[in-house]
């Protein structure tokens, strides 16, 4: 198995890098990546203590900064130890730069300000927890988005993951024994989305969580037969209300709220309205 010393220096958080790395290791199998994450890199003393470190483990340099001298110091010592050093995000600075004839401002965690859009993720995210699981129904008309979905089928982390893309998320578990309150049918501001997965799937993510709790592992609850009726009365209440439907099955949490804003950002352009970018969609760190 290849082995690797990955350095990640960024003079913010480091979340931008991280997912950058995280995406291109994951095109690559049998590598056993040893990571070193050095954020809120600011000051060449600090650098010096991180250049240690990387001449003791020498492997692939990958960084974001801005500050000049401190870029410059440590492209310079890497190239004095031999090792490769990416700065992650200067190609698409540089296209940005040329495309709007300016340059781009050197200041360190731009993304982290401050400001109007960061206030409304906040928000977003505690209506989303005072709204999980079908608490604060009367609230619901305030959302920007229900999920409707029968249990384990990823309401709630999805909701979650959503709301740190500032949106205001509310779910409700659809149990045929329990209807959901009638003002679910009546809402007119929020986009209601029904999750659906496969009944054999489900069962088996049922009985994980049974196991997972030491609880009994044969009832109604993973029933295949009882999952059936229970799926399939989901599905018809969706159809028959007209809300779209996304199939959890093989989807991650990432690929199902990416759906999910898909179809916000449709309803939005089909009302004349402009898209998510109001620091929903956009804010990636």
């Amino acid at each position: 198995m290849n082995r690797l010393h990955l350095h990640l220096l960024s003079d913010s958080t480091g979340e931008t890098l991280e997912n950058i790395a995280k995406a291109a290791l994951a095109q690559f199998d049998g590598v056993e990546i040893i990571k070193h994450f050095w954020p809120m890199v600011r000051s060449e003393k600090h650098l010096n203590r991180i250049l240690a470190e990387v001449a003791d483990n020498p492997g692939l340099v990958i960084f974001t900064i801005v500050n000049r001298d401190i870029r410059t110091k440590l492209e310079r010592e890497c190239r004095h130890l031999g090792l490769p050093s990416v700065p992650a995000l200067d190609t698409v600075t540089d296209a940005l730069s040329n495309m709007l004839g300016q340059e781009a401002k050197a200041r360190p965690g731009r993304q982290h300000i401050l400001d109007a859009a960061y206030f409304a993720r906040v928000e977003a995210i505690q209506f989303t927890i005072a709204h999980d699981d079908g608490v604060g129904w009367e609230n619901w008309e305030a959302a920007d988005i229900v999920l409707a979905g029968v249990s384990r089928t990823s309401k709630t982390p999805t909701s979650i993951y959503l709301a740190n893309r500032g949106f205001k998320t509310a779910n409700i578990p659809i149990v045929p024994e329990s209807p959901p309150p009638e003002v679910l049918f009546r809402l007119k501001n929020p986009l209601i989305v029904g999750l659906i997965t496969g009944a054999s799937r489900l069962v088996q993510v049922r009985r994980n969580r049974l196991l997972s709790l030491n609880q009994a592992p044969e009832t109604d609850y993973v029933n295949e037969e009882k999952v059936k009726e229970e799926t399939q009365y989901a599905r018809r209440m969706f159809a028959d209300n007209g809300w779209p439907m996304i199939d959890v099955t093989r989807r991650s949490i990432e690929e199902s709220a990416a759906a999910i804003i898909n179809l916000y950002n449709e309803r939005h352009v089909a009302a004349g309205d402009s898209v998510a970018s109001n620091g929903q969609a956009d804010s990636d760190e």
